[in-house]
């Protein structure tokens, strides 16, 4: 009987380990006569031939990075290419595999229980060169916190393998990892005009919406390159400064007004929600309230879903809160200061529960450099218990990641707010220290 074949989706923007991606794709699968790849090859003209272009299994469309939209735009022209294929698999153009993949993702999806169900997850990192080491996971996504505008914050976390090998179910979908039986493509067809933040958040929505059933392998079968160090991105060419274009904010401004309407369950002209689920059984399946900015501490711990049946009145005793982070120029890396490319903040309860994390940018972190021995940040957010403690994890751009700090929040660090309450109430700051509000 001959297998099942599998369309596997690439969207590669001036990528040059797309080769190596699909040669290790073929190489690592136990029927590669079954895989047909959908390939959006973004590239430049003066780029040589794709080495696999001739592939019979290769239907590849090749465009000039200057009339590309995005990894969205390029992921929706690739589901064009499906033929009806009864599986499918959606990777990024820099992944490995492990040997065996394909049976290992089709086993594992029929394990489980219903019949609309997706494999998702942030692949496990590798570095690529001559003797490449995958190892590790699986990995599962988390939320933690949202964006100053409301997009929900997500990252990886290491879980241990469960002793009965099955999938474990999961809260949210990976772009750079989706295995699903083929009609996730007629159902939750890709949205162009998405760009990139919020992509993942509402993928998840829109596919529970209409019956699919989420969970995150019990194994590791794909990698990652998360570093990709010299790599170009969409973001780097498409900037203001280069006017034929269309600056990749423009793309990001109008993408997230969309995200938002999504995740508020609002109407939209294209790729929105379906009618098998609404947005409030995601919600409560999950533990959150996109509406609100919220996230029970269910959620947060890292809990398996679905998550318990909350209080009707659950929103109610998840508080607002604003804190400072105080610490002294001394105890801060000179170079995070120097020449700052961002600092991750931790926040957690007294049960060392992460109940906030939130990223600032170069931008909001230079003004520090003018201020006296006693720096600051401020943090808004909602949570179910009082923040206790807190860790920042600074990044130079010249010297990559720094040592981090911590401390404890003072009782005039922390406030908590009404829902109506000024941003600033409670806590005394210079214009320096609200940097973060």
């Amino acid at each position: 009987m001959q297998p099942a074949e599998i369309f596997v989706s690439i969207a590669a923007y001036r990528d040059p380990q797309l080769a190596a991606t699909l040669a290790d794709c073929i190489g690592k699968a136990h029927f590669p006569d079954r895989l047909r790849f959908g390939i959006c090859r973004q590239r430049d003209p003066g780029d040589g031939a794709f080495a696999h272009a001739a592939d019979a299994r290769v239907r590849l469309l090749e465009v000039d990075w200057r009339e590309s939209h995005g990894p969205c735009w390029a992921r929706a022209q690739i589901m064009r290419m499906w033929r009806g294929e009864p599986w499918y698999l959606q990777i990024d153009s820099h992944s490995r595999f492990a040997p065996g993949w394909d049976d290992s993702l089709i086993t594992m999806l029929q394990h489980c229980p219903g019949e609309k169900s997706i494999l998702s997850s942030y692949p496990a990192p590798f570095a690529p060169g001559h003797e490449e080491n995958l190892a590790g996971g699986p990995l599962r996504i988390a939320m933690v916190g949202f964006t100053r505008d409301g997009l929900p914050q997500l990252r990886p976390e290491w879980i241990t393998p469960p002793a009965n090998g099955l999938p474990v179910p999961a809260r949210f979908l990976a772009a750079g990892f989706i295995f699903a039986p083929g009609s996730f493509v007629t159902d939750v067809p890709y949205d162009p005009e998405l760009y990139f933040m919020g992509e993942e958040t509402t993928l998840t929505v829109r596919a529970y919406s209409q019956g699919y059933d989420l969970y995150h392998p019990a194994k590791t079968v794909i990698w990652h390159d998360y570093t990709r160090t010299g790599a170009i991105r969409h973001w780097d060419d498409h900037r203001t400064d280069a006017p034929e274009l269309i600056p990749w904010h423009e793309h990001d401004r109008r993408s997230r007004k969309k995200v938002l309407q999504i995740l508020q369950g609002e109407p939209v002209t294209s790729c929105g929600l379906g009618q098998s689920r609404s947005l409030l059984q995601y919600e409560e399946y999950a533990g959150v309230s996109f509406r609100h900015r919220i996230i029970q501490n269910y959620t947060l711990r890292g809990d398996p879903p679905p998550n318990p049946r909350p209080a009707p009145d659950w929103r109610k005793s998840t508080h607002r809160w604003i804190v400072k982070l105080e610490f002294s120029r001394q105890q801060m890396h000179a170079q995070a200061l120097q020449d700052p490319e961002h600092w991750a903040v931790s926040i957690r309860d007294h049960q060392s529960t992460l109940i906030h994390q939130e990223e600032f940018p170069a931008e909001q972190l230079l003004p520090l450099q003018q201020a006296g021995d006693r720096l600051a940040l401020v943090c808004e957010f909602y949570s179910e218990t009082e923040p206790v403690n807190w860790l920042i994890c600074p990044r130079s751009r010249s010297q990559g990641q720094l040592a981090q700090i911590s401390g404890q929040f003072q009782e005039d660090d922390v406030a908590q707010l009404a829902a109506d309450e000024p941003a600033d109430a409670g806590i005394s700051t210079t214009p320096e220290e609200q940097l973060a509000i």
